[in-house]
């Protein structure tokens, strides 16, 4: 049996981690990493990163509440599934879950997640398409030449100017010149 391995996050620097890290060490950690989200999450990310290099198959990961792996439950569950791609176990101490034990109600907690986080998931991408629609900003680099520019360019390479003369003209590429004119 591996080691046990506490892993205790805030979500603000204002907040404390005293009484995580109590209830880690009581629950047998010895290790305890440490996580405070500040405006920066390269800091979070960093101490849990760090964290996941120190785990070896055979540990369990301990925390005293299952949101505490994440700012999200995408972000939860990703972490879940480096744990098992490790061979490591999850305990969360104020949801009961232990997958050590594989009962089927640690199996429907876990696969009660993953519902979740799907769901979450297509949440969010109904929100940025809606705000998209309704900015009618859908991403991508803004056209070098408006349409009119563009009837123009054809205009007068049809009269005879040339690629290069056109190009510096419009102050554009001879390659979109040529995407233009076909």
């Amino acid at each position: 049996m591996g080691d046990l391995v506490g892993w205790a996050r805030v979500s603000s620097v204002g907040q404390d981690l005293a009484g995580q890290v109590q209830e880690l060490e009581a629950a047998g950690c010895r290790k305890i990493f440490q996580g405070k989200h500040s405006g920066k999450a390269e800091t979070n990310q960093a101490a849990l990163d760090a964290m996941l290099v120190y785990l070896r198959e055979g540990d369990t990961l301990v925390v005293t509440k299952l949101d505490r792996l994440g700012r999200s439950l995408r972000q939860v569950l990703a972490v879940v599934d480096q744990l098992k791609e490790k061979g490591v176990t999850l305990q969360a101490l104020h949801q009961g879950l232990d997958t050590r034990r594989s009962d089927p109600m640690n199996t429907a907690m876990l696969q009660l997640l993953g519902m979740f986080a799907e769901m979450e998931r297509n949440f969010i991408v109904e929100r940025t398409w809606a705000g998209k629609e309704a900015s009618g900003n859908f991403g991508g680099r803004k056209p070098k030449l408006t349409p009119t520019q563009k009837a123009e360019i054809q205009a007068l390479h049809a009269q005879g100017a040339s690629k290069a003369e056109l190009a510096r003209r419009f102050s554009v590429s001879r390659m979109t010149v040529m995407r233009v004119v076909g």
